[in-house]
């Protein structure tokens, strides 16, 4: 569904443009505090959704941006403006100290700073390294183009966004949800580990038959309340939920909450389970930004509609619900 105020391609340009925004605030900015709250206000997006829109379109997490920019940046200035301290340079593009520096620099390039100042490369070479040196022998450069001025030795960067469909069929509809009353288990820390879900879901039904609160209308709901691309592996939180009526009580772990209703983009797939990341690239990358809409600061959340065990593929049938409002 999409917005009749707005075509696919206007709403995309306007993702493009608050995008590219944001990454011109970044550049005119890189020696200050770059977080990720102010960068969303420059984007007018919300805060909460902002660096999953980012990494959808741009391929890489808000923080990895910055830090590459920082880094493509100090081995301009290292080649151009030979007589400039390295320390001196790292503190003009960001960096807190020169340790910080000499450690983020050595792990892009593989080199010191130093010796990379030494071997007196060309600009063109320059400019070849800064669009690819993120990337591992053998992998292609990313999409982003970048300009250097002669002059001022800044680089100027656009990203032409990827209007290739995806391999994951799905059907995505914008409707009015229910707030949902749930109970819930919730895990702290990774997880990718497959048999994870399975064993919280058989812990909670544990809890809630015997109470009688699993009938035929209970529904089953993931919320992962963190980006695992911005959140440290250790303190991701996920929960799994099943709905009961208002009011039920939670005892010990299993805790209550609301899931608040609302408009929703619900996108079905059906897939394996280690495909779910990639769904959800789907939605905030490709459909998101056509869309007319733009995320709400509400929870997402996804219902699995199928036990995957009893798949002959091992697929998973589910909704992922997004949040929205008109862009």
């Amino acid at each position: 569904m999409v917005d009749g105020s707005r075509t696919p391609e206007a709403s995309r340009a306007e993702y493009t443009a608050r995008v590219n925004r944001v990454i011109d605030h970044i550049e005119r900015n890189l020696a200050e505090p770059l977080s990720l709250a102010a960068l969303a206000d420059v984007a007018g997006m919300s805060r909460f959704h902002f660096h999953r829109i980012f990494g959808a379109l741009v391929g890489e997490t808000l923080h990895g941006f910055v830090q590459r920019l920082r880094i493509e940046r100090a081995a301009t200035m290292l080649l151009v403006n030979p007589q400039t301290s390295i320390t001196a340079i790292a503190i003009d593009c960001g960096f807190s100290s020169s340790a910080t520096f000499a450690r983020a620099f050595k792990e892009a390039f593989g080199t010191s700073a130093t010796e990379w100042r030494l071997e007196q490369r060309k600009t063109c070479d320059t400019d070849r390294k800064i669009r690819n040196m993120l990337g591992k022998p053998g992998e292609a450069a990313n999409a982003w183009a970048c300009y250097i001025d002669p002059k001022t030795a800044t680089p100027s960067w656009r990203n032409e966004m990827s209007k290739s469909p995806s391999k994951l069929e799905t059907t995505i509809e914008v409707k009015e949800l229910p707030e949902h009353y749930v109970v819930y288990l919730r895990h702290v820390g990774p997880y990718g580990q497959a048999a994870l879900v399975p064993q919280l879901v058989a812990k909670l039904r544990g809890w809630a038959v015997p109470r009688d609160l699993v009938r035929g209308d209970t529904r089953l709901f993931l919320v992962a309340h963190d980006d695992p691309h911005v959140t440290e592996p250790d303190k991701l939180r996920l929960s799994v939920c099943l709905t009961v009526p208002p009011g039920t009580a939670g005892e010990g772990e299993v805790g209550t909450m609301r899931i608040p209703g609302g408009k929703f983009a619900v996108a079905r797939f059906e897939i394996r389970p280690e495909r779910i990341a990639e769904a959800w690239n789907v939605v905030m990358g490709n459909w998101l930004p056509q869309s007319g809409y733009q995320p709400d600061d509400r929870l997402c959340y996804e219902e699995a509609l199928s036990d995957p065990r009893q798949h002959p593929e091992g697929k998973i049938q589910l909704d992922l619900c997004v949040p929205v409002r008109p862009l």
